[in-house]
């Protein structure tokens, strides 16, 4: 792959990546919560759900998806119902001044598995990865290596992107030390997420 293709996506990439959604709705949530300690957790959740979006859409989950309006139902109404779940339970989540203990691996797995649900489970980032990707192909070159290319880019620059959200916020938190602001800054969040279940559960396959 030239560089005349891989540099506009990798601009046009961050362009969106850049561009608040719902994860990084959750990550930001993570970090004001408890801090940095899940700063890697939820990268690594971001990670394996931008792989398994772009993994799919390239194997034709993405094509699917926007050919059978039930197929595209279905995953749009998981994708909804799991934001909502997620923002009421941060709404509910308990605050403390004090900073809590490392992470246990059963807790950091739930992290890893919630970054990757709300990240993997998007009909609306599957179907724009199989009409986005094509766009900065190179149709005389092997279709494959230009793939992995592109999803290697891709995903490290949303990694990476997540990680910046993620210790940014967990910064900000240093400076909320007030139990009430810090319940009202996980009552924000919750709504927020919340509100992303309801836009998603919405959005229409036409909109694509």
């Amino acid at each position: 792959m030239s560089l005349a293709h891989w540099l506009p996506f990798a601009l046009a990439s961050e362009i969106v990546i850049a561009i608040p959604g719902p994860t990084a709705l959750l990550v930001v949530s993570y970090a004001l919560g408890h801090g940095r300690r899940y700063a890697l957790a939820t990268t690594a959740g971001v990670a394996l759900g931008d792989l398994t979006s772009m993994t799919a859409s390239m194997c034709g989950l993405g094509a699917l998806l926007a050919a059978s309006a039930t197929a595209f139902t279905v995953v749009k109404w998981i994708g909804a119902l799991y934001l909502v779940y997620l923002g009421v339970k941060l709404w509910r989540a308990p605050v403390s001044t004090g900073d809590a203990p490392e992470p246990g691996e059963t807790r950091t797995l739930r992290v890893i598995a919630h970054a990757y649900a709300v990240t993997a489970l998007n009909p609306k980032s599957i179907v724009f990865f199989i009409a986005f990707v094509p766009q900065f192909m190179d149709l005389h070159a092997p279709v494959w290596p230009q793939v992995a290319i592109l999803e290697a880019t891709f995903i490290t620059l949303g990694a990476s992107t997540a990680f910046t959200y993620a210790m940014l916020a967990s910064g900000a938190r240093r400076a909320i030390r007030n139990v009430s602001v810090q319940r009202a800054v996980n009552r924000t969040g919750g709504s927020l997420l919340v509100g992303a279940g309801v836009l998603a559960a919405a959005w229409k396959q036409a909109s694509t």
